[in-house]
């Protein structure tokens, strides 16, 4: 195989590229140094890994952290049937040529993009091999098809997300993925910040965002009572949104909150007396 590091100069790809940059600021609380920390990592060109529970402000970080560091952003939900040629590309039939179309990886690569693989563990271990050569010194992509190894530019950053508290013998990531990767730990955030963010992105004032708060947390605790996963920041600003538009309290608390988390009566019983309590 050549080794390149093509830019790609062609227009087209140029214009193809900036369809990944954001044009407004997504709103994001920093709890922790978070922001710091990505930004030395994308100056030293270290991949990362985000850590933590379903809809605790991953992706709004990286969407942010992109947007502050002007680099476009590609986005790709990992799935059991993602194959290595949906991330580097392939060859496609057009009129009576075969032509070469990059996949978001290799796009990526070329531009200098934030290419940021969500929930990492849903791949196949042989599509998340190809990873390998990109995260560490080496920062090179095989493209076996075309028989080409390509250079990521300087701007390139590799960002993985996984929840562990999903992990199991059969999804999880092995050592030789996670150590590739520096790892930045999120949770739900403070009562302060979760707040102020529900506030802002629900619409409403602070007092029912206090209120949401305050339900999430005792959502939450419900985990040591056979709850399998607590409730998320996305899912209290749903509710949130849904109690701007009018939507009676338990009725928006039902459809946001209760039903979205567990199927179980007994559980969901105990969610809406919580509801009625803080309410």
């Amino acid at each position: 195989m050549g080794t390149s590091n093509d830019s790609g100069p062609a227009k087209g790809k140029e214009l193809e590229i900036d369809r990944y940059r954001l044009r407004q600021e997504p709103y994001y609380a920093e709890v922790d140094g978070e922001i710091g920390l990505f930004t030395i990592a994308a100056r030293n060109r270290m991949p990362v890994m985000l850590k933590g529970p379903t809809g605790c402000g991953k992706t709004r970080f990286v969407q942010h952290m992109a947007y502050k560091l002007g680099r476009p952003l590609i986005t790709v939900a990992c799935h059991e049937d993602l194959t290595a040629s949906d991330l580097v590309g392939r060859y496609l039939l057009k009129g009576d040529d075969t032509v070469w179309a990059d996949g978001p990886l290799t796009l990526g690569v070329k531009h200098g993009a934030i290419v940021y693989l969500d929930e990492i563990v849903e791949a196949r271990k042989d599509t998340t091999v190809i990873i390998h050569p990109l995260s560490d010194d080496r920062r090179l992509l095989p493209i076996e098809k075309k028989g080409q190894v390509i250079e990521a530019v300087d701007e390139f950053l590799l960002v993985i997300s996984y929840n562990p508290g999903y992990q199991s013998v059969l999804k999880d990531l092995k050592q030789s993925t996670k150590q590739r990767f520096m790892a930045i730990e999120f949770s739900y955030p403070p009562r302060e910040i979760e707040a102020r963010v529900i506030e802002h992105e629900a619409g409403v004032d602070k007092e029912i965002a206090q209120k949401l708060v305050k339900l999430g947390e005792k959502v939450r605790n419900l985990r040591n009572h056979g709850l399998e996963e607590g409730v998320s920041t996305r899912l209290l600003i749903y509710a949130g949104q849904l109690l701007r538009q009018g939507v009676p309290t338990a009725r928006a608390c039902e459809a946001a909150v209760v039903r979205p988390i567990t199927d179980d009566p007994d559980m969901q019983r105990s969610i809406q007396e919580l509801v009625k309590a803080i309410f």
